[in-house]
């Protein structure tokens, strides 16, 4: 199940209404919100999204919340053409892998993806000449 699946319905359960009266507040059909509830569609739209915080009234903590799930359930990536070619590898090896990874694993790539670049790799990134063509990622 995606991040913003879990959060919609636990939005949607915490303040008591079901899908159908959900989807009545914000002028969505009940299908729409099923299919988002249990992962068949997604990610949400941005109106959706507004229109979501607008009717519960959410705090900005759980706005903020709302909008990074929603970014963080998509499910195709862009890949800028001139990437390096290290970056290209790793993310086919993380593709490959990606059912068979552990929430600890998950944890160690996300330490390692947060901590800051030495200076002297980042000097050794080649300038980039002219606009590059994009490589879509399907996850």
């Amino acid at each position: 199940m995606s991040p913003f699946a879990r959060l919609l319905r636990d939005l949607r359960l915490s303040r008591k209404l079901r899908q159908s009266e959900l989807a009545g507040l914000i002028g969505y059909d009940q299908t729409y919100i099923s299919a988002l509830e249990v992962d068949l569609k997604g990610p949400p739209t941005p109106e959706f999204v507004d229109r979501l915080i607008g009717t519960l009234h959410l705090s900005a903590v759980e706005t903020s919340e709302l909008r990074r799930l929603a970014r963080a359930s998509r499910r195709k990536y862009v890949i800028d053409g001139e990437a390096p070619e290290h970056v290209f590898l790793l993310l086919d090896l993380l593709f490959e892998k990606l059912p068979e990874v552990t929430p600890a694993q998950s944890r160690v790539i996300k330490e390692v993806l947060n901590m800051p670049a030495p200076a002297e790799e980042l000097e050794e990134q080649p300038r980039r000449r002219r606009r590059a063509r994009q490589t879509e990622v399907h996850m």
